[in-house]
């Protein structure tokens, strides 16, 4: 958590609770640590991780492209005036509407599988998604480049897709490779690039080499981005990189307060948020810093649970809190990828507002939902 507990108690007053909160500086200090470890590679975001208007002009007007995976995050996209080189369109199973605006867009495709060739729009440009086929230090939902995975063409396919995308007029730019989110081994994308580079003598030199994303919020990204560099070099290819949650993770803080407590088994503390507004430690098993923002000397462990009529509605377990009591403010960190971006309106719950913390003040740059927001397009 970047910011100071006084700001945040002044953020949770104004806005009132659950609450997203971002860091403008961490938000920049984080892209600039990409970039220098990464140095010349081309960036582009991975938007799902976080897609807020307000996030994403800021990282296009410092130069970073887009990678989108839904319709709606190309029309964000679009929206912001990204297209061509700064454009990439993923996702296993890309519908009409993704094709359409890619060729207006003049976006990079990520084929995915080998059909897909037969579906792009003439002379696109085009990289191979291909799966390593490892096994990767992440929780199973988050591992991309596991052989089970249903991301990407295999080590076998991939010199065979290049060249189905020559014969059919597209252009082929080169590999891709993403082999999950919150890697925390960086062997794994050691395991990763070494395997991309055997391919070498079946491609010959490439245009592009894609190296994803998915670096652990601790990882070593100079050591990492020396490996990248080099695997691209194996093939004379530009480096380009996906960073997602890298980018947003730690500058984005969720606040919530305390309901009150209960003991059953285990003691509770309840809080106003859940996993309407945090999904991950419900989806992942993800563990997020906790931070209590009042004082207190008398401390103990509590199990952080959400409103919803879930048994699975945690956020987090075993965390030592000063004694709670209602109105006390939570701070859940590391909030910054999919908190908003996964939120959502079960139990018609009305999403949180996000705020942004720059230059000494809070800006809104999203209002919290009503009720009727929610079922606005309800008939």
């Amino acid at each position: 958590m970047t910011l100071p507990a006084a700001a945040l108690h002044d953020a949770a007053a104004r806005f009132g609770t659950p609450l997203y909160v971002y860091d403008a500086s961490e938000l920049d200090a984080a892209l600039e640590r990409v970039r220098a470890a990464f140095g010349n590679a081309r960036v582009h975001y991975a938007m799902k991780a976080n897609p807020n208007l307000h996030l994403l002009r800021r990282l296009h007007a410092a130069g970073v492209g887009f990678e989108c995976v839904s319709p709606g995050e190309i029309a964000r996209a679009e929206y912001l005036g990204a297209a061509g080189e700064t454009l990439i369109i993923n996702g296993p199973a890309k519908s009409d509407t993704e094709y359409a605006a890619g060729a207006r867009l003049g976006a990079t495709f990520v084929v995915d599988r080998e059909e897909e060739v037969g579906l792009l729009p003439s002379r696109s440009r085009a990289l191979v998604r291909v799966n390593p086929a490892l096994s990767v230090s992440t929780h199973d939902h988050l591992a991309t480049g596991s052989e089970r995975s249903k991301f990407g063409v295999t080590l076998e396919q991939a010199p065979r897709v290049l060249e189905a995308l020559r014969a059919a007029g597209h252009i082929a730019l080169g590999l891709h490779v993403h082999i999950g989110s919150a890697i925390r081994d960086a062997a794994d994308f050691t395991a990763a690039f070494g395997r991309l580079s055997d391919l070498r003598s079946q491609t010959g030199p490439l245009a592009v080499l894609d190296a994803g994303g998915g670096w652990g919020l601790g990882a070593d990204l100079p050591g990492i981005a020396r490996e990248a560099h080099a695997a691209a070099a194996v093939f004379e290819a530009q480096l380009w990189v996906e960073p997602g949650r890298y980018l947003v993770a730690q500058a984005g803080t969720l606040l919530t307060r305390v309901v009150g407590t209960k003991r059953t088994g285990r003691p509770f503390v309840l809080v106003d948020a859940g996993m309407t507004e945090l999904m991950r430690p419900m989806l992942y098993g993800a563990a997020h810093p906790v931070t209590p923002l009042w004082e207190g000397t008398e401390h103990s462990c509590w199990d952080v649970a959400g409103p919803a009529c879930e048994s699975g509605d945690l956020l987090a377990r075993e965390v030592t809190l000063p004694a709670p009591s209602r109105g006390d403010l939570l701070a859940i960190g590391e909030a910054g990828a999919y908190g908003a971006a996964m939120s959502g309106t079960y139990l018609t719950r009305s999403r949180p507002a996000e705020v942004l913390w720059n230059g000494g003040d809070w800006h809104l740059i999203r209002q919290r939902e009503t009720p009727q927001d929610v079922w606005a397009a309800e008939l």
